[in-house]
């Protein structure tokens, strides 16, 4: 079983090289004081988002990070995974599925409406995985980003 807590401004150092693994495994060129500014104030309380280790506490494998927004459609707040990691050697053992799983319930116990996430077009496992975690795709829609 995994363990899904809270991250808080003590678990940065870990947090920061969990993030850098995942940055290199997709290919996000980012400094180190960049990352740790994006990263710190989640970890400090920030309303916009927060940040969930999965693992032990001493070594946790992975993390889950979420962002918050407002939908009209949805009828309020809703919710983004921003990044989720899991390392690769206990990547397939069920802890991203019960990680997502544990986080969806908390979040909807708090108001979240709807929980939303990126998945690269050719990763097909990662879309089964998603899918059988009862995410889908808005066929009607397709995400667009200008960088500001």
């Amino acid at each position: 079983m995994s363990t899904l807590r809270l991250a808080s401004t003590d678990d940065l150092d870990r947090l920061v090289s969990l993030v850098e693994r995942y940055h290199a495994l997709e290919g996000i060129e980012q400094d180190d004081e960049t990352r740790r500014a994006a990263l710190t104030p989640l970890l400090e309380g920030s309303p916009y988002g927060a940040i969930w280790l999965i693992g032990p506490r001493s070594a946790p494998v992975g993390y889950v990070a979420v962002t918050f927004g407002w939908s009209i459609e949805l009828g309020g707040l809703d919710a983004i995974v921003d990044e989720f990691f899991i390392r690769d050697r206990v990547r397939g053992r069920g802890m991203g599925s019960e990680a997502l799983g544990s986080l969806a319930r908390a979040l909807a116990d708090q108001g979240v409406r709807a929980l939303h996430l990126e998945v690269a077009t050719g990763n097909d496992a990662a879309r089964r995985l998603y899918g059988r975690l009862g995410f889908a795709s808005r066929d009607r829609y397709h995400l667009m980003t200008r960088l500001l």
